[in-house]
C-alpha cells in the first residue's frame, strides 16, 4: 500500500477501515477502478504475503462501494473481405484452448489502439496458451500485412524443428492472416495453421482477453507521440509476462510458468 495510506490508517479511529480493508481499498484505488475481486487477491498475497478470502473482498468493495470498471467489447471488424488470393482454413482448434502434451498452441490477432489526438495504432501479438506469456509481438500505425510478419523470422528460428513441428498457430479470418505470403511462411516453417469461423470473436477468446487486460490495465490513451505509445507497450507486455499472476496458472505470472515448463 502506499505511504501517505497507512499513515492515514493509523490515523483512523478504530471503527473505522481495518489494515486489511485499507489494504484492498488502497490496491483498487490505485489500479483506478480496473481490478475486479480474484485480481485484487493475487495481487494482495503476492505483494503482502497475507491470505485474502474472495468473499472478504467482495463485502469489502459492497461495504466501500467499490465498483469495478467493466471493458466495453471491442468495435473493430474486419477490415478487407476474401478473395481468391486470401483463404481461410479449417478450424483446427475448436475452442480447444488447453494444449495437449505433444501440442504447442498460439493465438495471434490485431488491435487497434487509440491514442491522444484521435491517432491510432496498430498491435499484433503472439500468445502461448501453455504459458499464457506473450512470445512475439509487434507495433505499426497500420494493420499492414507487414504488421503480424514483422519480426516472424526471428521468432520461429528461435525455437527448434521438434518445437515448430507441434506447434498451431490459430488466428481470426483477417486478411493478414488468409494471405499467400503468411500462409506460405508458417508452411516454410511446417506450422499448422488454423483460424476462427468467420465473425466469431469467441473462437480466439484467450487473445481478445488479453487485449482487453491491455486496454483496461495499461496508459496507452494517454501517449501523445508514436514513440511514447510504442515504450508503453513494451513496459505493459513486460508486466504482463514477468509480474501479473493469472488465476488459471496457479497464482503465477506467465515467465514463471514457462521457467518451470510446467503444465495445467
Amino acid at each position: 500500500m502506499s505511504r501517505s495510506g497507512f499513515y492515514s490508517w493509523l490515523k483512523r479511529p478504530k471503527s473505522e477501515a481495518s489494515f486489511e480493508e485499507l489494504l484492498i481499498i488502497d490496491l483498487f484505488e490505485l489500479k483506478k477502478g480496473k481490478y475486479g475481486i480474484r485480481k485484487l487477491k493475487m495481487c494482495l498475497e503476492k505483494k503482502t504475503g497475507l491470505i485474502f478470502n474472495l468473499k472478504r473482498i467482495v463485502r469489502v468493495k459492497k461495504k466501500y462501494n467499490l465498483e469495478t470498471k467493466i471493458r466495453r467489447r471491442s468495435k473493430m471488424r474486419a477490415l478487407f473481405k476474401t478473395n481468391d488470393e486470401h483463404r481461410a482454413v479449417a478450424n483446427i482448434i475448436q475452442r480447444n484452448f488447453n494444449p495437449k502434451i505433444d501440442e504447442q498452441l498460439i493465438v495471434t490477432d490485431v488491435t487497434e489502439l487509440s491514442y491522444l489526438g484521435g491517432k491510432k495504432a496498430y498491435l499484433s501479438a503472439y500468445k502461448d496458451l501453455r504459458s499464457k506469456k506473450i512470445v512475439h509481438y509487434s507495433v505499426n500505425q497500420r494493420p499492414t500485412l507487414e504488421l503480424v510478419m514483422s519480426g516472424l523470422d526471428q521468432f520461429l528460428k528461435s525455437m527448434d524443428k521438434k518445437e515448430r513441428d507441434k506447434m498451431i498457430i490459430h488466428s481470426d479470418q483477417g486478411y493478414q492472416y488468409t494471405s499467400h505470403a503468411f500462409r506460405e511462411k508458417l508452411k516454410s516453417y511446417g506450422i499448422k495453421q488454423s483460424m476462427s469461423r468467420k465473425g466469431n470473436c469467441l473462437d480466439n477468446a484467450p487473445i481478445e482477453s488479453f487485449f482487453g487486460h491491455l486496454k483496461d490495465e495499461s496508459e496507452y490513451k494517454n501517449c501523445r507521440k508514436w514513440e511514447d505509445l510504442k515504450k508503453e507497450i513494451d513496459r505493459y507486455i513486460k508486466y504482463y509476462n514477468d509480474e501479473r499472476p493469472q488465476w488459471g496458472l496457479k497464482r503465477k505470472t506467465p515467465t514463471e510458468v514457462g521457467a518451470n515448463n510446467l503444465v495445467f
